[in-house]
């Protein structure tokens, strides 16, 4: 008896026998129900057979109504709502915070419970926001936590003396800006609800903050991150951050005690705390980083250790009286420094954190934000002085400090603007000053949407910069190419699509008349990567490809950036830096389509001329160099090669098939497509001195693409404008078709 067959039939005995005695034991025990009332006795079946549905609905509303249910559909909510403005706002060039934040005033009272009150009353209950509230507190803990390990101490303290100057006075004088703004408003907004000491302190360090994560993401998207204007930003927002949020402890101490007087005790206990943090913690910590620092050797016991010295030190500072985010914040600076200890333990809190407890955070605050309380065009005017003071207190602080330290005028200015980022930690700070009673709810309100405008108008501010300045640097950042080289851009995705890039480039162009010169370009898509782990993308990515390069003695820079766009970066940097060709992969394995066609019918989305449609048509369009679309199926080596001919232009394909002759002893396979080439002298005289040259060469002619000797090449090159007439025309041909490089010249 064949094995499967005894298989299928224990199977079906076992069913049957449990069945029939599960039907047994359940027959026996309706005896039992003699002992309950008449209502809930088996008796009323049918009634409730008759009735299922309507108790179904009914069991159905009280479910949904359950804390843990209810609780469930906010975070649903939200969650969509903040990754569709997210989404919205990175297509428009802008940080994806910035629709994070306003997706949290979308479904405030701003404007869901403006518009749709009946759908915000069920959706956000007032007695449903305890959870959230508590739930994003929890989420802010550990975003703290994380843009505390994002805080390189060895280079705040090797740029100290250059930054000291920059950072502090973009602080002081930002924080003198929001006094000024505090005396002018305290009157008549706050008198009777707070101290003028502590309204001012939260409206100074408000306007003085700068959001470290979206500037160190804004950085890297622009390209800056290694540029000596980036170091020399990143540095200060990082000491600027360490020096607010100490000042931020100080101003929540005094706010809570009322003076400066009854506030010594709370700031000198948290100087103890940060000795200790510094002095004795931080040192033993960076044993354990030494010693922990990969995923093999990095267990859950080190790992909650850490959390541990995390939730202590949170406790530790809130029960001191200066809040448990400058103690999450802290926990994470004082980690080990070792950048893989680092970039392990960020990557266990950062997802959960971002993508989930700071949605939560910014719907808390959208529903504390009535932007319907700044309703006269006095209000109107209040906010623009807010957002004038905060924009002019922080560039101008920031700019003139710059311009004294020796940088030029223009990046000062871009000093100036990227320090006016305030994003997420300006929220956090608002939202302490809104819990303590210190803001009132329409200064909370301007407040939260200073913090939006200052964020919004930092990419436009830095596009203004450069386009004042474009004159002056227009010569010097147009890189001209020597006439002796040949310069490849050769930009991949995967790390091991580079490999197979450059070996396609070295077959290609090793044997040309001008020396190649190869730039391997790799793009991390999305501003938000964590600035700690961008340099271990670089190296990964780029490893197998230097490997390669090492072994064929062919030499490859390197070139690794964060953008929002990698088309447009591409675009950029090939059109920019002067390149002669730019080199890209179609986008996946084309050695995964299906081979016969009844299959391939279904693979209709991934058929190649769709592939390189769409993921290369704006490289097709805007850049100036040539452009080759490598389609790769399982390429090795370049010995059997076919030229499609179709267009006159097309015979420069021939000059690319001289190398692979000259570097591979190719064979090659010329076949011309209809009877245009012939037509044309010049191009006819070009192939027909080529096929003398290399007698070996076979030639054919055919009105359609050859399926036959597809087969029997593993190498094809193609015109840009040949390839789209066969591949609208000739789709299921090209199911059979080689590795192809397609050229647009």
């Amino acid at each position: 008896m064949p094995k499967g067959f005894k298989n299928l039939l224990f199977y079906v005995v076992m069913l049957l026998v449990c069945g029939v005695l599960m039907y047994v034991l359940i027959q026996l025990g309706n005896r039992f129900e003699i002992l309950l009332p008449a209502a809930a006795s088996s008796g009323n079946t049918s009634h409730l057979l008759s009735d299922g549905f309507s108790l179904f609905t009914q069991t159905l509303q009280s479910q949904v109504q359950t804390p843990v249910a209810m609780l469930l559909l906010q975070v649903i909510a939200i969650l969509f709502t903040a990754r569709i403005f997210g989404y919205l706002f990175v297509k428009i060039g802008q940080p994806s915070v910035v629709g994070e934040i306003l997706s949290g005033i979308i479904l405030g009272p701003s404007v869901l419970a403006h518009f749709f009150p009946g759908v915000s009353e069920f959706l956000f209950s007032p007695e449903s926001l305890d959870n959230i509230t508590i739930l994003s507190q929890i989420g802010l803990i550990f975003f703290m936590f994380v843009i505390g390990m994002e805080l390189d101490i060895a280079a705040v303290k090797k740029k100290f003396n250059e930054t000291l100057i920059i950072s502090h006075t973009g602080i002081v004088f930002p924080f003198l800006c929001g006094i000024l703004a505090a005396y002018w408003t305290y009157p008549y907004y706050t008198a009777h609800t707070t101290t003028f000491l502590s309204y001012a302190l939260f409206i100074g360090v408000s306007m003085s903050i700068t959001a470290f994560p979206v500037l160190a993401r804004i950085i890297q998207e622009k390209g800056m991150t290694k540029s000596p204007l980036g170091t020399l930003s990143l540095a200060s927002a990082a000491n600027g951050d360490v020096t607010a949020w100490c000042v931020l402890a100080i101003v929540i101490a005094i706010a809570k005690t009322g003076t400066l007087a009854s506030a010594i005790y709370t700031i000198l206990f948290a100087a103890a705390f940060l000795l200790f943090m510094f002095i004795i913690l931080r040192p033993f910590l960076n044993i354990i980083g030494n010693l922990y620092h990969n995923k093999e050797v990095l267990n859950k016991t080190v790992v909650a250790f850490m959390f541990f010295i995390l939730i202590v030190s949170a406790y530790t500072t809130e029960m001191l009286g200066v809040h448990a985010l400058f103690g999450a914040f802290m926990a994470g600076v004082v980690m080990p420094s070792h950048v893989q200890f680092r970039k392990i333990l960020t990557e266990k809190v950062e997802d959960v954190s971002l993508t989930i407890f700071l949605p939560l955070f910014f719907v808390s605050t959208g529903l504390k934000t009535q932007i319907g309380l700044i309703s006269t065009p006095t209000e109107w005017l209040v906010c623009g002085m807010f957002i004038v003071m905060a924009v002019f207190g922080k560039v101008i602080g920031t700019a003139i400090p710059t311009r004294l330290t020796g940088e030029s005028w223009k990046n000062s200015w871009l000093m100036g603007a990227l320090m006016n980022t305030r994003g997420l930690m300006e929220l956090i700070i608002l939202t302490i000053g809104y819990e303590m009673d210190i803001l009132p709810p329409a200064i909370f309100a301007m407040l939260v949407l200073m913090t939006l405008v200052t964020t919004f108008m930092t990419a436009p501010l830095l596009v203004l910069i450069e386009w004042a300045y474009r004159e002056k640097t227009k010569k010097e950042t147009v890189t001209q190419n020597p006439g002796d080289t040949f310069r490849i851009l050769l930009s991949f995705g995967r790390a091991g699509n580079g490999k197979i890039l450059l070996n396609v480039a070295q077959q290609i162009f090793s044997m040309g008349k001008r020396k190649p010169e190869i730039t391997a370009l790799h793009l991390t898509v999305g501003t938000e990567v964590n600035p700690i782990h961008t340099e271990n993308f670089s190296a990964i990515s780029f490893a197998p490809i230097l490997e390669d390069a090492e072994n064929m003695n062919f030499p490859v820079t390197t070139r690794y950036d964060v953008t929002n766009n990698a088309g447009q970066q591409i675009v950029h940097i090939a059109n920019q830096e002067a390149f002669d060709f730019l080199l890209v992969g179609a986008g996946i394995s084309m050695s995964a389509l299906p081979q016969d066609m009844e299959a391939a019918k279904y693979a209709k989305w991934f058929y190649p001329d769709d592939l390189v449609k769409n993921k290369t048509r704006q490289f097709i369009d805007e850049v100036r160099a040539n452009v080759g679309i490598f389609v790769n199926r399982d390429f090795e080596k370049a010995t059997d090669v076919i030229v499609l001919l179709k267009h006159p232009k097309d015979v420069f394909l021939l000059r690319y098939a001289e190398n692979l002759i000259a570097f591979n002893q190719a064979r090659i396979t010329v076949a011309e497509l209809g009877d245009k080439v012939g037509k044309n002298k010049v191009s006819e005289r070009y192939l027909r001195e080529f096929l003398n040259d290399y007698s070996s060469t076979t030639f054919v002619r055919s009105t359609l693409l050859p399926v036959h000797l597809l087969s029997k090449q593993n190498f094809m090159l193609a015109g840009y404008d040949t390839w789209l007439d066969i591949s609208e025309h000739e789709k299921e041909t090209l199911q059979s078709m080689p590795s192809t490089l397609i050229i647009r010249k």
